[in-house]
This record gives structure tokens, sequence and C-alpha cells, in this order.
């Protein structure tokens, strides 16, 4: 990803990929008139390709993703120990699961912030691709937690239905439960919003895994009520429906590090590049398209058809124009390769033909 690299066919094939580095073409009258719609574009969408401006966007995304956990973690925080003091004075043992929960979400923010730490950090030799899949092993370890959670509650739940215990000071126990759903619902939705902003995955988890701590919060608030008319086995009963609920969450953040993990992408995002890059002119079809996410950032790899007459330099500027139109049409796009096929000819030789032998 970092500078930029130039790779050179005997022919009209060409790769290109543009890291961090800018580019200038001056090949006569057509490349002044792509200058021209070059800057008339930039009217209406500002941007830069220039290496630190690149950079500064990575590291303000980290930087984003930094400040949404310490302040999610200074809400849990001031939550867990509002909740310990109820639980210190009243016994509750529903309540003190709620405070174990919320304590370990706020702990979960410690990976993901290692996580968006090492994002930052430049390309190596041996880490070619830089340091973002550690969001995705903090995403692995943020769905071991939520599991972990669920099979907490359900012991709870299970140990309390076989030995129902009576709760005191139920007034405060209640309080206690509704700030621990108020503070687990806003967090969650804090941290989900950043996340999708900067498209971290692992962020999104960990807002998942805050809601349901204020599930369990419910479920104090609930079974309080039960013991408030008599009704003992209410908190097991409801305990063990807000482990069936964990563990539907539990299942949708799993499903969303898995496609992290795997390489998945929104379609929408492929339908939204195809359409960019064939409206790009010179580029006749798009033959390969693929987008993977490293971190929250997102890479392309794209062979384009373009006309087998064209010399090397005019093979250039259409994958030039194609990878700045993926630049502008895919959002959180930060590099592109870009091969451009000459266009088949009857009767011609395939121009692949010696790399079929390596085909799986």
């Amino acid at each position: 990803m970092e500078g930029t690299e130039h790779v050179h066919d005997h022919g009209p094939a060409h790769r290109h990929e543009h890291g961090h580095g800018g580019h200038r073409h001056d090949h006569g009258p057509d490349g002044r008139w792509s200058r021209i719609r070059h800057q008339a574009a930039h009217l209406f969408t500002p941007h830069s390709h220039e290496s630190a401006d690149k950079i500064d966007r990575a590291l303000e995304s980290s930087a984003q993703g930094i400040r949404a956990l310490w302040i999610s973690l200074a809400v849990l925080g001031v939550t867990a120990v509002a909740q310990a003091v109820v639980v210190v004075l009243s016994g509750s043992v529903a309540l003190l699961g709620d405070t174990v929960h919320n304590a370990a979400d706020a702990l979960t923010a410690l990976p993901l912030g290692v996580a968006f730490v090492l994002g930052r950090r430049a390309a190596t030799r041996r880490f070619t691709y830089g340091y973002g899949r550690a969001e995705d092993l903090a995403g692995i370890v943020i769905v071991l937690t939520i599991a972990a959670s669920a099979g907490f509650a359900a012991f709870t739940a299970v140990d309390r239905l076989i030995n129902p215990r009576d709760i005191s000071h139920l007034p405060a126990v209640a309080t206690a439960a509704v700030v621990g759903f108020i503070g687990n619902e806003w967090v969650a939705r804090y941290r989900i919003r950043v996340g999708r902003q900067i498209g971290s995955a692992a962020l999104v988890a960990d807002g998942l895994h805050a809601r349901t701590d204020g599930f369990t919060s419910l479920a104090v608030l609930l079974s309080a009520s039960g013991a408030a008319i008599g009704w003992r086995l209410a908190d097991p009963i409801v305990g063990l429906a807000i482990t069936a609920a964990i563990l539907l969450v539990l299942r949708d953040a799993c499903r969303e590090v898995f496609r992290r993990i795997m390489d998945a992408v929104d379609p929408a995002l492929v339908d939204t590049a195809e359409h960019a890059l064939l409206d790009v002119p010179g580029v006749q079809a798009v033959s390969e398209l693929r987008l993977r996410w490293i971190g929250h950032r997102l890479r392309a790899e794209v062979a384009v058809v373009v006309d087998g007459e064209l010399n090397v330099r005019e093979a250039h500027r259409v994958a030039v124009d194609a990878e700045h139109a993926l630049l502008h049409a895919v959002p959180r796009l930060t590099a592109a390769l870009v091969h451009a096929d000459p266009a088949p000819v009857p009767g011609a030789p395939d121009p692949h033909l010696a790399l079929e032998h390596h085909a799986a």
C-alpha cells in the first residue's frame, strides 16, 4: 500500500496500483482533456490522492474508533460502579450478574483498542497489507465474550430456578436495572453507529454485545417486578428468556465477523464499483472485480477489457481513469490494482495462455 507501483507488460495489458502516490499524465490532447475532466470533477467533489491525505483519513477513522471505545468504556464503567453499590446493599444475584456483564463489556474495548492502534502501523515487508486484520481478531474475541456472557446468564438463571432466593431493596434494584439498560443501549447505539461509519465489523459486534447487556438489565427489572408481587420464579424464567435473546444477538455478531474474516463484502458495493468502471471511457468490459476489507478499509483488484490496439501509454491512461473512478465511487476504498486486458480478437491466441496451467 505504500508508494506507487507500476508494472508494465509488453503490449497493451497494464498493471497499475495506486497506494499513496499521486499521478501526473500528459499525453497530448487526450491527456490535457483528461486533466480538464479531472479538475472539473474536483470542483464538485474535492479530494486529494496525495500520500498524507490518505494516511490522515486512515488515522482519522482509527481515531474515531478509539474515541468511541474510550467514551463507551467510561459510560459502562460508571454504570457498573453504580450497580455494584446496589448489589452490596441488596444482595441481588441477578443484579450481580448484570454488573459482571457490564464490566465484561467494558473490558472488550481493550482488544479492540489494541487492534485500532495496530491498524495505524505502516505496512512492512512481512505484513505487506498492514495490520488491519487485527480488527478481525478482536472481533473473534468479542464474539467469544458474548458467548461467555450467554453461558453465564444461562447458568445464573438455572441456579436461581433450582434455588429461588428473595431480593431486598427492590426499588434500588429496579433503578439500577434501568440505569444499566440506558447505559448499555446508549453505548450500543454509539458503537454501532461509529463502527458502520468507519467500516469496522469488530466495533459493530462490540455494540451488539453492549445491547445484550442491556437485555440482561431488563431481565433484572422484570425479575424485581415479579419479586415485588411475590413471584419468586420470575427471576430465573426471565433470565432464561434473556439468554435466548443473547444467543440471537450472538448469531448476528458471529455472522458479521465470519463474513469479514472470509472477505465478504456487500454485493451493492460490487455493483457500484462495476457501474463506475463501465462508465470510464475506454473500458469495454469488466472481466474481474474483487473487493476485500482490511480492517475498516477496502482494497480492490480489477481486470478491465480495453481496445487491443492501444499502446502502453494509452492503456495506462485507461487504467488510471478506472482507478480514479473507483476511488470516487466506492466508500472507504483506499487502493486499487487495475489490470488492462486487450479485447479478444477472433483467431488470435489467448494472451493469458501461458498462465493456464497455473489455474486451479
